[in-house]
């Protein structure tokens, strides 16, 4: 019988092959050639795992059926990943520390409910944001689109945003509307809002709008402080790096709006209003950064977390500090919690230098010596694992190798971290109650 994480990573793997036997028969889909194998396989795990990379422009090369048949992926990708990570919460995270929960009783997991009550919550939640998220847009392009177009215009951007995911009928994505504070806004919101996840948002639902419980939980805590200090500072360093360079050509508030807009969407939703082709140095290297933390567990968001990213500032403070446990607000972590969160940036890592290794050796021999070709390759890696979707143009330039690489990376960035902590929190309640002899090892 499979367990609940077998069960997962193969119905995501059965939906890409759904995804992808439509993508090479069902009729009505492409306005030229159909895709073929490699490519259907890759654009129908992008759309599944609410990647975003694509190998041709969306808005140009399939029809609305087309378009219609990658938003149904990917919004069953995202109510997948929802549904999933918020039942680990509730089976394995009462006190499992991916969540961070606390050890008090008072966490979200233990708020809940029963996986039936889940379902419907995260459904009429994920379904009411993003219908709100459309009329918004809606409203915003009825006027330069039309109101008929917007309205499809609207609920794909909608749904994309919410789910992380990144795809644009725009094929320049939202680079067009880059001096449209609005709509920059009101798609920041919904990635935001799909990024924090639905433990978070339940939390503070509790807390906040029908009282029932009288604090958030420390994951939730760690959830909100850590992403605004990511968004916070990320605007400003975007705003100094490329108010000279991609960003010159705007006024004041729209460059803040855009600032904002990229400090956000690396984490992970992939949309762009900028050429990232185009952007400086500091700045790639920045937003290769956000693409490898991602948002926060039990979101649509990819990446190795926030909460993650959290826990090991804090165990480092706690070492610099002399203290032999993280704690935080008022609140101790659990050691497993820390070393779980250790494992899976550690894993991440080599997942991601394995990944560009092969890419380097899939690619023309150029590759090997051309130091922006290096450049983009650990780009586009770091965008397939995170799950984000931005690139510097080099999806399409991708070798037949190099493309089931970033497939794998793809499939392996959205269902691995999620499986993992759902495994390492089943081995924490199987573990043995001994220990061996200590003996210390030398570090630094």
């Amino acid at each position: 019988m499979l367990s609940g994480v077998q069960f997962f990573v193969l119905s995501f793997a059965a939906l890409v092959t759904v995804g992808a036997a439509g993508l090479l028969v069902l009729p009505g889909l492409y306005t030229g050639p159909r895709l073929g194998l490699v490519d259907a396989v890759f654009t129908a795990a992008s759309a599944v795992c609410v990647t975003g990379l694509i190998v041709v422009d969306t808005a140009t090369y399939f029809t609305r059926w087309g378009q219609l048949w990658l938003l149904l992926l990917i919004q069953a990708g995202g109510l997948g990943i929802l549904t999933f990570a918020t039942l680990i919460i509730r089976f394995l995270g009462r006190r499992s520390a991916l969540e961070v929960e606390t050890a008090v009783g008072t966490g979200v997991a233990a708020q809940l409910g029963d996986p039936r009550r889940l379902l419907r919550a995260v459904v009429t939640l994920t379904l009411g944001i993003e219908a709100i998220g459309a009329v918004g847009l809606w409203l915003l392009w009825r006027g330069p689109l039309g109101a008929g177009p917007a309205v499809w215009h609207a609920v794909f951007h909608a749904i994309s945003a919410f789910c992380n995911a990144g795809f644009s009928t725009f094929g320049d994505s939202l680079v067009g509307w880059r001096g449209s504070m609005p709509v920059l806004l009101s798609v920041s919101a919904l990635v935001v809002l799909g990024g924090l996840g639905f433990v978070v948002l339940e939390d503070l639902r509790a807390r906040y709008v029908v009282r029932r419980v009288r604090r958030v939980t420390l994951h939730t805590r760690l959830v909100l402080v850590t992403s605004a200090i990511l968004v916070v500072g990320a605007t400003v360093v975007f705003y100094g790096f490329e108010s000279g360079h991609t960003l010159r050509d705007l006024g004041p508030i729209p460059r803040w709006t855009n600032a904002l807009f990229m400090a956000i969407t690396p984490r992970t939703a992939g949309f762009n209003s900028v050429d990232y082709g185009q952007v400086s140095n500091p700045s790639m290297a920045l937003t290769v950064g956000l693409m490898l933390v991602g948002g926060s567990p039990g979101s649509t968001a990819g990446g190795i977390k926030t909460t993650s990213v959290a826990l090991l500032v804090l165990l480092l403070i706690a070492r610099l500090r002399g203290d032999r446990r993280v704690s935080v607000a008022g609140r101790t972590v659990r050691d497993e919690t820390t070393q779980a969160a250790a494992g899976l940036v550690v894993g991440a890592i080599a997942i991601l230098a394995a990944a560009t290794f092969l890419l380097l050796l899939s690619e023309p021999p150029a590759a090997a010596t051309d130091r922006a070709d290096f450049a983009r390759l650990i780009f586009e890696a770091h965008s397939a694992f995170g799950t984000v979707g931005l690139t510097m143009t080099k999806t399409a330039e991708l070798s037949p190798a190099g493309r089931i690489i970033i497939t794998v990376l793809m499939f392996v960035g959205r269902v691995g971290p999620l499986s993992l902590a759902a495994a390492m929190a089943l081995a924490q309640g199987r573990r043995r109650d001994f220990r061996y002899a200590h003996e210390d090892v030398a570090v630094g």
